[in-house]
Protein backbone atom coordinates (compact mmCIF):
# COMPACT_ATOMS: atom_id res chain seq x y z
CA UNK A 1 0.00 0.00 0.00
CA UNK A 2 0.71 3.42 -0.41
CA UNK A 3 -0.46 7.02 1.07
CA UNK A 4 0.12 10.40 0.59
CA UNK A 5 0.66 13.17 3.08
CA UNK A 6 -2.40 15.50 2.99
CA UNK A 7 -1.50 18.60 1.83
CA UNK A 8 -1.67 21.02 4.95
CA UNK A 9 -0.03 24.16 5.99
CA UNK A 10 1.72 24.80 9.10
CA UNK A 11 4.04 27.10 10.41
CA UNK A 12 7.46 27.30 11.15
CA UNK A 13 10.55 29.45 12.60
CA UNK A 14 13.82 28.98 11.23
CA UNK A 15 16.27 28.88 14.68
CA UNK A 16 18.72 31.02 14.10
CA UNK A 17 22.57 31.19 15.42
CA UNK A 18 21.79 33.12 18.39
CA UNK A 19 18.00 32.84 19.59
CA UNK A 20 15.80 34.83 22.05
CA UNK A 21 12.32 34.13 22.53
CA UNK A 22 11.72 38.11 22.91
CA UNK A 23 13.43 38.93 19.45
CA UNK A 24 11.30 40.77 17.57
CA UNK A 25 11.32 38.35 14.89
CA UNK A 26 10.11 35.43 17.23
CA UNK A 27 6.21 35.03 15.92
CA UNK A 28 3.76 34.72 18.55
CA UNK A 29 2.58 31.26 19.07
CA UNK A 30 6.49 30.61 19.84
CA UNK A 31 6.84 33.38 22.24
CA UNK A 32 3.54 31.65 24.49
CA UNK A 33 5.45 28.31 23.78
CA UNK A 34 8.58 29.98 25.98
CA UNK A 35 5.84 31.82 28.53
CA UNK A 36 4.41 28.47 29.70
CA UNK A 37 7.17 26.24 29.23
CA UNK A 38 6.77 24.16 26.04
CA UNK A 39 10.32 25.86 24.91
CA UNK A 40 12.84 25.46 27.17
CA UNK A 41 16.42 26.75 27.23
CA UNK A 42 19.60 28.00 29.02
CA UNK A 43 20.26 31.69 28.94
CA UNK A 44 23.95 32.58 27.99
CA UNK A 45 25.39 36.09 27.70
CA UNK A 46 29.10 35.07 26.68
CA UNK A 47 30.26 38.32 26.30
CA UNK A 48 28.25 40.42 28.52
CA UNK A 49 26.13 41.75 26.13
CA UNK A 50 24.95 39.18 23.67
CA UNK A 51 22.45 36.97 25.56
CA UNK A 52 21.24 34.08 23.61
CA UNK A 53 19.36 30.42 24.63
CA UNK A 54 21.44 27.04 24.40
CA UNK A 55 20.48 23.69 24.78
CA UNK A 56 16.97 24.63 23.39
CA UNK A 57 14.17 21.58 23.87
CA UNK A 58 10.67 21.38 22.91
CA UNK A 59 8.29 19.62 25.32
CA UNK A 60 6.63 17.53 22.16
CA UNK A 61 3.80 15.00 22.17
CA UNK A 62 6.36 12.54 22.23
CA UNK A 63 8.64 13.55 24.92
CA UNK A 64 11.38 16.29 25.53
CA UNK A 65 13.40 16.81 22.00
CA UNK A 66 16.12 18.94 21.52
CA UNK A 67 16.88 21.26 18.51
CA UNK A 68 20.12 22.77 16.74
CA UNK A 69 21.13 25.55 15.47
CA UNK A 70 18.94 26.11 11.65
CA UNK A 71 16.78 23.45 12.92
CA UNK A 72 12.71 24.21 12.10
CA UNK A 73 10.15 24.16 15.01
CA UNK A 74 6.70 23.70 13.45
CA UNK A 75 3.37 23.88 14.81
CA UNK A 76 1.59 21.11 13.52
CA UNK A 77 -2.37 21.21 12.73
CA UNK A 78 -3.41 21.06 16.57
CA UNK A 79 -1.14 23.63 17.78
CA UNK A 80 1.55 20.98 18.44
CA UNK A 81 4.85 21.77 18.36
CA UNK A 82 7.95 19.79 17.21
CA UNK A 83 11.74 20.53 15.82
CA UNK A 84 11.96 19.34 12.13
CA UNK A 85 15.94 18.88 11.01
CA UNK A 86 16.69 21.09 7.52
CA UNK A 87 17.15 18.34 5.02
CA UNK A 88 13.31 16.66 6.26
CA UNK A 89 12.01 20.03 5.88
CA UNK A 90 13.14 20.91 2.57
CA UNK A 91 12.54 17.69 1.49
CA UNK A 92 8.48 17.52 2.53
CA UNK A 93 7.44 21.13 2.62
CA UNK A 94 7.44 23.94 0.10
CA UNK A 95 7.06 27.77 1.67
CA UNK A 96 4.01 29.28 0.05
CA UNK A 97 4.22 32.29 1.78
CA UNK A 98 6.89 34.43 2.57
CA UNK A 99 7.60 36.78 5.97
CA UNK A 100 7.70 40.32 6.11
CA UNK A 101 10.88 41.18 7.11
Amino acid sequence: MIARKKPIEVEFFKLPEKFMPDDEQTPEWLIEAWLNGTLNGDVEDEFGDDEHLSNVTIETLEGTMSTDIGDYIIKGVKGELYPCKPDIFEMSYDIVEESAD
